[in-house]
């Protein structure tokens, strides 16, 4: 799916306003936790829900790759529910997924087709909460610096909190794996 037009501009300007608030650097790491504290989001575990609720157990014990995260409504205050049974650099991908979409003013929706009991889902709030989310959690300039060798991508991926999957698609997302093997071509000659 593409994203509309000046999307990933506004993403990326929202991204450093944010770290900005936040005062972080380009290489610095975002704890979503933070953030959502910052924005006034609580944050619930699964597990916390688990004693009283048959579902949370389902999921962090037999499901677990099925649920990652969502957000709940109260009104217009949002509460994230997240499943803590990932590892830590998959619940910094999810929060920070949900907190993208606080971020981004999307609307709450039906989880769920009243009718059918299939789950609903506007496509394009997904990829827009994907792309803020990543460009929160990796900026351009640390996938650029890993791409040009000043960082390791297992030091990326641990001073930052992701995991392999998120650092390799924002290198690729952003075209740094592209530019900084064009920079090494244009020097060899």
């Amino acid at each position: 799916m593409k994203l509309r037009w000046g999307f990933k501009t506004e993403a990326a300007e929202l991204a450093a306003e944010v770290r900005a608030e936040l005062e972080l650097g380009p290489f610095d790491r975002l704890d979503p936790r933070q953030l959502a504290q910052h924005l006034d989001i609580p944050i619930v575990p699964l597990s916390d829900l688990a004693p009283t609720c048959t579902g949370a157990l389902y999921f962090l014990e037999e499901e677990r790759e099925t649920f990652s995260a969502l957000t709940v409504f109260e009104g217009r205050r949002r509460v994230i529910i997240h499943s803590d049974a990932h590892s830590p650099a998959r619940r910094n991908s999810n929060l920070a997924h949900e907190l993208a979409h606080g971020l981004l003013l999307h609307e709450p929706q039906p989880a769920l087709d009243a009718t059918t009991g299939c789950r609903l889902c506007n496509v394009t709030n997904e990829y827009e909460a994907d792309w803020l989310a990543s460009e929160l959690l990796v900026t351009r300039e640390m996938a650029l610096a890993v791409a040009r060798g000043r960082f390791t991508r297992q030091a990326a991926m641990e001073r930052l909190g992701v995991s392999a999957r998120m650092l390799t698609w924002r290198l690729n997302m952003t075209g740094a794996t592209k530019r900084a093997g064009f920079e090494r071509r244009r020097r060899m000659r």
